[in-house]
């Protein structure tokens, strides 16, 4: 991966009315980077993705595309394309002229435009579906059509806007691993919008994450999901347990926010347990390979997973809760 950014955002903002959809955004995306913007419905993070693609122009700040200054240049002047979640194809077009229409706007001869369009149905493992129309497709197939078509000229970055969202979780998995796949092979900076958590852990090499128009944190998804940087960020991605000062002091000794990923708590039965630390399961599910509990914990709720079949509470449902003190990952304020 290059050093140089393949993008970047100086204190970038982007106000529609009274509502700041960006705040003064710093952001710096590597050449080569499969760069993640995660956040909740209206965090800013597609917002973002337009303003880079240029269909949304900052009211103030600076975007920078290789070195270049993008501010004010308009998309077809970018060397970036937009992947879509809606997929956007010409439905009384075949695959292949979907896939070429970029090449057919710059006058490329027929017979160069169809050899391009398999090339890039090729890499994205649709060989002789040029023919096909759009609605013969499943929508794993449209996705695939949709970035042959964002890729084949080849640009140096591309954007994608929560481009599986529109598809059943199997398929969504299949594709994320097919993506990251693609992004190797070719090389291009990737810059995927998304408000999946699992989705940004496992896809990308870096993580932004988006609230209320600010970038929270930005790092690698083991460094935000371990080490979120405030309880925003820990509820969010990963749903972490969020625990308040005072008890955090009493079972620690130091009187600050900290968030205790769920996966980190055992639960047992009562015993001799500290009796802070006993409490009632007030909901327990089912996940396949692991159960998880919600447990009501002197003022709080705290939630565990734990492996299948290792853990059945009373009928009363008391257990005690148990932790390292290593667990803990210690924060500054509620935001």
């Amino acid at each position: 991966m290059s050093e140089r950014p393949a993008v970047s955002l100086s204190r970038v903002s982007r106000h529609f009315g009274l509502t700041r959809a960006m705040d003064e955004v710093d952001l710096e995306i590597a050449e080569g980077e499969f760069f993640a913007m995660l956040g909740p419905s209206g965090s800013g993070k597609t917002t973002c993705l337009r303003v880079i693609a240029g269909f949304e122009q900052p009211t103030s700040g600076e975007v920078r595309i290789f070195g270049e200054n993008a501010t004010g240049v308009p998309p077809y002047r970018r060397n970036v394309n937009t992947v879509f979640q809606d997929y956007a194809l010409f439905p009384h077009m075949n695959v292949a002229d979907n896939v070429a229409y970029s090449l057919m706007l710059r006058k490329v001869p027929k017979a160069e435009r169809a050899r391009q369009a398999e090339e890039a149905l090729e890499m994205v493992r649709l060989p002789g579906y040029g023919a096909r129309r759009p609605a013969e497709l499943s929508g794993g197939q449209r996705q695939r059509v949709a970035l042959a078509r964002a890729i084949i000229n080849r640009p140096k970055v591309l954007l994608l806007d929560e481009p599986l969202g529109a598809l059943d979780l199997k398929l969504r998995e299949n594709m994320q691993e097919e993506l990251k796949s693609l992004q190797r092979r070719l090389g291009i900076t990737f810059v995927f919008v998304t408000h999946d958590q699992s989705e940004a852990l496992s896809m990308a090499d870096r993580i932004a994450v988006f609230n209320a128009g600010k970038v929270i944190q930005v790092g690698a998804p083991e460094e935000v999901y371990r080490r979120p940087a405030s309880p925003f960020v820990a509820d969010f991605v990963g749903s972490s347990n969020i625990l308040p000062p005072d008890f955090v002091e009493a079972v620690a000794g130091e009187k600050r926010w900290a968030s205790l990923r769920p996966e980190q708590v055992r639960v047992t039965e009562p015993g001799d347990a500290n009796p802070r630390l006993v409490g009632r399961v007030t909901a327990q599910s089912y996940l396949g390979a692991t159960t998880r509990f919600a447990v009501a914990l002197d003022g709080i709720a705290l939630h565990a997973i734990v492996p299948a079949g290792s853990f059945q509470p009373a009928d009363d449902g008391r257990v005690a809760i148990a932790f390292d003190r290593s667990a803990l990952h210690f924060m500054d304020g509620p935001a």
